[in-house]
């Protein structure tokens, strides 16, 4: 297994788990926005990860999962930081997560077509 898919592991794991913490945070302190954000981004991005590091081949996938990976993170920080410390990571953090979040998901789509696109075929 290679170095990259052992991270894109490690981070799914960790993505998951705090999603799970997040819900868990939510039902047990009152639903705030910033944790039904958190749950929401960390919960539908680690099964994305996880795919990416088990199945992904190629390199945009790898820099897909390096772009979810880290505007997850980012985003994430930014939203328990808000709820727990009542503080930003940084200025702009959410929405530079979230633009990373998105480059990731264009990266995954740029993957498809860069796979149609040597094996020939065409897009329906």
């Amino acid at each position: 297994m290679t170095r990259l898919r052992a991270i894109g592991l490690l981070a799914s794991g960790l993505i998951g788990g705090a999603g799970i913490l997040a819900a868990a945070g939510s039902a047990h302190a009152g639903a705030s926005q910033a944790l039904v954000s958190a749950t929401t981004v960390c919960l539908a991005h680690a099964p994305a990860l996880l795919v990416l590091a088990l199945a992904g081949k190629g390199r945009w996938m790898g820099v897909a999962g390096v772009l979810l990976a880290l505007g997850t993170l980012i985003f994430v920080s930014d939203m328990a930081l808000r709820e727990f410390a009542g503080v930003r990571l940084l200025p702009l953090a959410a929405p530079l997560g979230g633009l990373l979040m998105i480059a990731g998901w264009l990266s995954i789509a740029i993957g498809g077509i860069a796979i149609l696109w040597r094996s020939g075929d065409t897009l329906p």
